[in-house]
């Protein structure tokens, strides 16, 4: 039987593979593990992003933790950090965002962080998994009566306290700075605009309309043609992203150019070793991260930690070994001094910060590093492990390997959130890059045939 939790939690078409029954039993299981641990009352805070499915998957998931006794405390719309940070700040067994991030809205999915603020480690994870199969089973489950049913607290400020928290990250005021924020009309569209409206920002509103079908339509990290334009018709001093459930944030300079998740970490690392904040001078990445990141933290005379891809890799190692700045290319920035997960509020304004703190534009900052050609091709299979397999690709990888030699490198590796192998080279030449990205494609293509 496949594994219910993936990289991130539990995700899938709404309604399908993740229909409201499977909320219940998962709000129902989490609160059964986390009451066996809790003084008292468990109480789970809930936040969502905007799709459409996101109420009904609520109140399914709290029919569940009130079946066990207890305690939902629904925060409703908020960014997937400000769920961590409430968890922990209200002391609640656990939390849970509904979100499936930058996927269309048809999708959504169920992750957990603990009451530290973390996401949950697998062991716990495979408990909680454990107690749905039970459930599933027909196991039997004290169901609480009377007095002990539990119930539904609801509070008016949670989002304000996560904001004040987000404000509290920067000591600037951006008065009178253009700011283009593409909210991707999702989690971030009511949070952001009064962070930066509250410290003076000139505000541009994109993609801050969500209908419950529209996340992350042509909007957001992961579609920034928009948000160029925006910045560039008028003549902002930067456009801001996020993706769907603002975890992310990746941004465009003054002159139309992407600033992604590297080069956000360079600019920060720089503020950071300004205050004197990053005493180990070390960032941790992903395999993902640009040949051009090493080269930029060689320049600055910071080393670097390596990890999968995933943000919960960066963490793990920069938990385990006390880092201070961790992330990923596409922009899950995590700074530990802050926040327990991935901020893209808090990475936002650290960005902004940066700016002021070195009277610098953001290409300028953009231009701390230097970009190596990167292609990434994304193949749509059924089977990613007959793929990882196949002798066919595995030549293809190494035919390409060969070929660029020294100057760059390839990384083939399954999706951790979708039916996808995801095919990237890296190196000097564009040309050189697609036809060797074509060619490894077309080996996964027929593989999976």
């Amino acid at each position: 039987m496949a594994r219910l939790f993936g990289t991130d939690g539990v995700r899938g078409e709404a309604n399908t593979a993740l229909p409201p029954e499977l909320a219940y039993r998962l709000g129902r299981a989490a609160t059964i593990y986390f009451g066996q641990h809790a003084k008292g009352v468990p109480q789970i805070l809930i936040g969502r992003d905007t799709r459409i499915s996101g109420e009904m998957l609520e109140s399914a998931l709290i029919a569940g933790i009130c079946s066990a006794g207890g305690k939902a405390i629904p925060a409703g719309v908020v960014p997937t950090p400000a769920v961590a940070y409430l968890a922990k700040k209200l002391h609640a067994a656990a939390g849970i965002v509904i979100s499936a991030s930058h996927n269309p809205f048809h999708d959504n999915g169920i992750k957990f962080f603990g009451g530290d603020g973390y996401k949950l480690p697998d062991k716990v994870e495979d408990e909680i998994e454990q107690i749905v199969r039970d459930i599933e089973a027909g196991k039997h489950f004290e169901r609480p009566t009377g007095e002990g049913v539990g119930h539904i607290e609801r509070r008016q400020n949670l989002l304000e306290d996560y904001i004040g928290f987000v404000m509290s990250t920067t000591t600037e005021r951006f008065d009178g700075m253009k700011i283009v924020l593409d909210c991707a009309n999702g989690a971030a569209y009511k949070a952001m605009p009064r962070v930066l409206e509250r410290l003076g920002a000139d505000l541009i509103l994109i993609g801050d309309k969500p209908d419950g079908l529209n996340i992350n339509d042509y909007c957001g990290s992961t579609h920034m043609e928009s948000l160029r334009l925006a910045v560039l018709r008028n003549h902002a001093a930067i456009g801001i992203a996020h993706d769907g459930d603002a975890d992310r944030c990746l941004c465009i300079d003054e002159r139309g150019d992407v600033i992604d998740g590297d080069h956000i970490m360079i600019i920060c690392a720089k503020l950071m070793l300004k205050v004197d904040a990053l005493p180990d001078k070390t960032i941790v990445t992903t395999v993902m991260s640009n040949i051009g990141f090493r080269q930029a933290l060689e320049e600055l005379g910071l080393r670097c930690e390596v990890t999968a891809v995933g943000d919960r890799y960066v963490l793990e190692n920069m938990r385990a070994n006390n880092h201070r700045l961790g992330g990923e290319q596409s922009g899950h920035i995590i700074f530990s001094d802050y926040s327990t997960t991935g901020d893209g509020l808090i990475t936002a304004l650290q960005v902004l910060t940066a700016m002021k703190k070195f009277k610098a534009s953001a290409s300028e900052l953009n231009g701390l590093m230097t970009t190596y050609p990167q292609v990434l091709l994304n193949v749509r299979v059924r089977d990613k492990e007959a793929c990882k397999r196949s002798e066919a690709v595995k030549l293809a990888i190494a035919e390409g390997e060969a070929e660029l030699g020294t100057t760059g490198r390839i990384l083939v590796r399954p999706s951790g959130t979708e039916p996808l192998i995801r095919v990237m080279a890296e190196g000097p030449d564009k040309n050189q890059l697609n036809r060797i990205c074509n060619k490894i494609a077309a080996e996964v293509e027929k593989c999976d045939a």
